[in-house]
């Protein structure tokens, strides 16, 4: 084969220096044919471009390049992000078609509506019409997101707001559809409200303000929220709806128990296995197949190894007749085998598009309440996920915790949120699941902009994507948060005013199976101690103070860094030019307008840059609020 002129360093190639991925006399690594050599020339070429331009990868001269990414590697971490992601196609479509969307019934009890022949046909039509639905709108969000943020963060429906959407009217206060609309209020009626949830979303973007509020959770707060993550991927990859089953709910006996049973020997009442822990052979094959042998995949650095441990657990699980098929003979495993034999299938949305309902019929209060309820979780959740998938990735700046194009980021998750009610969907967010494709190497907007292509020919391929099993997904989940949680090590266990709530943060995301409840608990803990501790520190004058009190991490309500622009304008008018405005915000932003610089030797996920201003800047530390003089950052 003809020699091939190397080209300039491009950092590293799975953590070991290496020249651009073209072959040389000098580094032959001509395989199967010529084949890799192939691969290597294709990826060297395409990542050089000006196509690789755009996105910054290795090698191509911008001033911001990443280091190490290259385009195959991108691609590799579209596809593990949307096969980890692939089950939100299936369960976000069941979940929602429960509300019985624009089906009309006129029974008393909701209950009986599923005992007429035309309801339950138009379930399953608004069903077909959701799968659709989720794939598309996931897909245009995904794609976009990555084109306009350059962020490797996929964008679909929320599994926490679907559930609210769905099954809140249960709770003591009904908010929103309920099952076959037994809440308070239409399914027509929830998407208008997600529509305009969407659009104040886009507001307090272009406002600043939720990029403010980021600003303002104490540092601390913040790693624990991905460490949080972490934990509640685990959780999601060890329970039944959405991984191995290996844990299971033990209602009133205890608050989690030990699973692994067959579905079928769950005892409804208790929601505890009755019987067989741990004899499933489910859970069995995901455990090594899609667990011990991706992480052995994993140990000798295979690519794809994700991927492959998703892959063989699904086609294990599609043929009949065996203990851990995904198509068993019930109506439900009949109905999900019909499906999956079509293979390819085109089903147009037709009782779900474009539903907003602008007459506001019913009673106001209640929309303005379910209004309120999504706006409150929505803000927390996605902002929060949002902000740990991207300091995941290490691109948040240490200076002032913020992170590049972050209006344009909230601002195209907004707007779609509002996209996603037109297609009859629940407010979509970033998926914490991005985190699986960032530990295969994803740091741009490539890997979302694959993931939404994939969710976009799913469209086409729904039967195939729709049978990915949760168990085929739950060990990769898992792996997913041991990964996350490495940061645990950043939070500052020195001060108990910041060491209790950051605990709190960690254990009640996962326990509350909500990320938006654990930062309010966090944050409700972190004021009450530390308002109450600063009191009586301020009363006494100082005299009293606690224990290792000056080993606390500074913080201040002015939040760090830059101001919203709206904030600096009103400045602009009164001090002078915007120019002097941010040289004295720069200036005052530390000691002299210095902050430390940590290196990280053992985090090697982090994303950097090529430019050597970035050198000494710890890509994974936590953001550093602005240090007063004579208190040390703890």
């Amino acid at each position: 084969m003809a020699n091939t002129p190397s080209t300039p360093q491009m950092g590293t190639h799975d953590g070991v220096p290496s020249e651009s991925l073209t072959t040389s006399d000098e580094a032959p690594r001509s395989r199967f044919c010529g084949f890799r050599d192939f691969l290597d020339i294709t990826d060297a070429t395409v990542t050089t471009s000006r196509f690789g331009r755009f996105f910054h990868l290795s090698g191509t001269g911008h001033p911001n390049e990443i280091a190490g990414s290259t385009f195959f590697r991108e691609i590799r971490a579209g596809l593990t992000t949307f096969a980890t992601m692939a089950y939100i196609i299936a369960v976000n479509a069941s979940l929602l078609s429960q509300t019985g969307g624009t089906c009309f019934c006129d029974l008393e009890d909701r209950q009986a509506c599923d005992n007429i022949d035309s309801y339950v046909t138009c379930k399953e039509e608004v069903r077909r019409d959701l799968i659709t639905a989720t794939a598309a709108v996931s897909g245009l969000a995904s794609f976009m997101f990555g084109l306009l943020t350059n962020l490797p963060v996929a964008i679909a429906p929320g599994m926490g707001l679907n559930a609210y959407f769905t099954f809140q009217a249960s709770h003591p206060i009904p908010i929103v559809v309920g099952y076959n609309a037994s809440g308070p209020i239409s399914y027509r009626m929830a998407l208008t409200a997600v529509f305009v949830e969407g659009l104040i979303f886009v507001f307090l973007a272009l406002t600043g303000m939720r990029q403010w509020l980021v600003k303002l959770i104490p540092a601390t707060l913040k790693t624990a929220t991905g460490v949080g993550i972490g934990f509640f991927l685990t959780e999601i990859g060890l329970s039944y709806s959405a991984g191995i089953g290996a844990i299971t709910g033990g209602w009133t006996a205890t608050p989690l128990a030990l699973g692994g049973c067959p579905q079928e020997l769950i005892d409804p009442a208790s929601g505890m296995c009755s019987s067989g822990q741990m004899t499933s052979a489910k859970l069995w094959v995901g455990v090594f197949c899609g667990g011990i042998v991706t992480a052995f995949l994993m140990a000798f650095r295979v690519k794809y190894a994700l991927i492959i441990g998703i892959a063989i657990v699904s086609v294990l699980s599609w043929p009949r007749n065996t203990a851990m098929t995904y198509f068993p003979h019930t109506s439900e495993g009949d109905d999900r085998f019909e499906f999956f034999k079509q293979i390819v299938v085109w089903h147009p949305i037709q009782r779900t598009l474009n539903q907003l309902d602008w007459t506001f019929e019913g009673d106001s209060k209640q929309f303005a309440l379910a209004l309120f309820t999504f706006l409150y979780v929505d803000i927390i959740d996605a902002t929060a996920t949002l902000y740990s998938m991207v300091r995941f990735c290490g691109v948040v700046n240490p200076r002032d915790g913020d992170f590049p194009r972050s209006t344009i980021a909230y601002c195209t998750d907004a707007a779609f949120i509002s996209v996603s009610a037109l297609f009859g969907s629940s407010p979509v967010t970033a998926f914490i699941e991005s985190g699986a494709g960032i530990a295969e190497g994803g740091r741009t907007g490539l890997t979302a902009i694959v993931t939404g292509l994939c969710f976009i020919v799913s469209i086409f391929f729904a039967p195939i994507f729709a049978s990915v099993p949760p168990g085929a997904t739950g060990c990769t989940l898992v792996l997913v948060g041991c990964m996350m949680i490495r940061q645990v090590t950043q939070i500052n266990w020195r001060y108990i005013g910041d060491v209790l709530p950051s605990f709190v943060v960690m254990t009640f995301i996962p326990f509350s199976y909500s990320v938006a409840y654990g930062l309010i608990a966090g944050v409700f803990i972190y004021a009450v101690l530390n308002g109450l501790i600063g009191i009586v520190v301020f009363v006494s004058g100082g005299y009293l103070e606690p224990r290792e009190y000056d080993l606390k991490e500074y913080w201040t309500w002015k939040g760090s860094g830059r101001a919203p622009w709206f904030v600096r304008a009103i400045r602009h008018h009164r001090r002078g030019t915007l120019a002097d405005e941010d040289a004295h915000q720069s200036s005052s932003d530390g000691i002299d307008g210095g902050f430390p610089m940590v290196h990280d030797h053992h985090d090697s996920i982090g994303r950097s840059g090529g430019s050597s201003r970035k050198e000494g800047i710890a890509i994974s530390e936590p953001p550093v609020s602005p240090t007063p003089p004579g208190r040390w950052i703890g």
